[in-house]
């Protein structure tokens, strides 16, 4: 009894189609018709409109319009039964369908007034692993609702869910806009998402034991295998490290928080601004109070190591508080060098910095920069853009108040906005909660 309870309970072919129906309904996949390429361009526009003016509700709107799902499913279902004439037919509708779905968005885009790129279009310019494991669930999840007789809600979530619109269109933007960055990242995300859905109906497939159509010599089976595990490892090792690398830096940031939370408590002095320079290694902190020993500080610098931080060095700038008549407090700052010895340091610098100012500045409108990013990202106030001359370097600071608590994510995107506004990746976002 408990037995077929758990039978019954994950049991795949229940209320499945017949392995005849299942194919017909494929075969009648991989047919081009002229309502469904109509379809396609209308999606296709109220995507891009929603890209473009970053609405996400519309986008998912056109995502439940669009069909893109089934030329991929159908992919996948033809490699697992043997059948190459129908994967040809299925991969040319496909082909067929991306085609006229970055024609119809780039000329879109290429038309419209607005040419800044928004937040939805840049959350789609930089896959991670987590991408493939949405995919690859998505489309399981797809796969069995295809072949199930009764229709449920199952393939317009997964349309949702594995975002095949969106990507398309941004690349769409790209093209229209002449940006690379958009072009790749956008077509990678959604090479992602057709390979996994595709591996997923295959998997599917073969689980639901459809018989092979056709039989093939095993010296052309070997091949195709080689050539999906191809396709698979190299969409697999960039997002796999871009994974890798987002939770490198949100465990470098929680180790940073840890170590200026538990150890930056004194009686009389204040930690009141700290930045991470990753690159460099660097963490510097500002205090306010009384003035913190040599001895203090290299015992500070030696604990980076127990928060697992070691390599990176420690700068400290230490402000003295100084109680003026009406009980107010003053900050002073108190430089390690004289300000005569400042002055020339500083006059050495600009000229140092004076060609790489003019590049920078020659390509990037702050102004023009602060204005979109208010626009875009409705959360943020007061924000503001400007320069920041470095010794070998010169950065773009986006500074900018906010009353919510904005994930990873959110600051990513912000930090992606500028990138993509002013041309160079030298960029830094300060964020104050207020």
């Amino acid at each position: 009894m408990k037995k077929d309870y758990f039978h019954n309970l994950l049991e795949m072919r229940s209320n499945m189609l017949s392995y005849e129906e299942l194919h017909d309904m494929m075969e009648e996949n991989t047919i081009i018709h002229g309502a469904n390429m109509w379809i396609l361009m209308l999606a296709i526009l109220i995507a891009s409109i929603g890209l473009n003016v970053n609405s996400t509700a519309v986008i998912i709107g056109a995502m439940l319009i669009s069909p893109l799902m089934s030329g991929i499913l159908t992919i996948g279902y033809s490699l697992a039964i043997r059948d190459l004439d129908m994967l040809r037919k299925a991969a040319t509708r496909f082909a067929t369908q991306v085609i006229i779905s970055l024609i119809t968005s780039t000329i879109y885009f290429s038309l419209s007034p607005l040419s800044t790129a928004t937040s939805e279009m840049i959350a789609r310019t930089s896959p991670t692993i987590w991408d493939v494991l949405i995919a690859l669930f998505g489309g399981i999840a797809g796969s069995i609702g295809n072949t199930r007789k009764k229709t449920s809600n199952v393939i317009p979530g997964v349309a949702i869910a594995t975002a095949l619109m969106p990507p398309l269109c941004t690349v769409g933007y790209g093209i229209a806009t002449r940006q690379l960055n958009f072009i790749l990242g956008a077509f990678y995300l959604f090479a992602i998402n057709t390979l996994f859905i595709a591996l997923s109906a295959l998997i599917v497939t073969k689980l639901l034991g459809v018989p092979y159509h056709k039989e093939l010599d095993a010296k052309k089976q070997k091949r195709i295998n080689r050539i999906i595990t191809a396709l698979i490892v190299v969409a697999v090792i960039p997002s796999t490290l871009g994974g890798a690398y987002t939770v490198y830096l949100s465990v470098l940031d929680r180790n940073i928080a840890s170590y200026l939370d538990s150890e930056f408590v004194f009686a009389d002095t204040q930690l009141v601004q700290s930045s991470t320079d990753n690159k460099n290694k660097v963490i510097s902190v500002s205090l306010v109070g009384t003035q913190l020993s040599d001895t203090r500080i290299s015992e500070l610098e030696s604990k980076l190591e127990d928060y697992d931080l070691s390599g990176y060095t420690l700068h400290v700038l230490q402000n003295k508080a100084v109680e003026g008549a009406d009980s107010d407090k003053v900050t002073i700052a108190v430089q390690e060098n004289t300000i005569n010895g400042l002055q020339q340091q500083l006059d050495e610098e600009i000229k140092k910095n004076e060609e790489l100012s003019a590049d920078i500045a020659g390509r990037t409108d702050c102004a023009s920069v602060a204005k979109k990013a208010s626009e875009i990202f409705t959360k943020l106030t007061d924000v503001r853009c400007g320069l920041m001359c470095g010794e070998d370097k010169n950065t773009v600071l986006l500074t900018c108040k906010t009353q919510y608590d904005l994930s990873d994510d959110e600051i990513k995107t912000i930090e992606n906005f500028v990138k993509a506004e002013s041309g160079t990746d030298d960029v830094e976002i300060k964020i104050e909660k207020i």
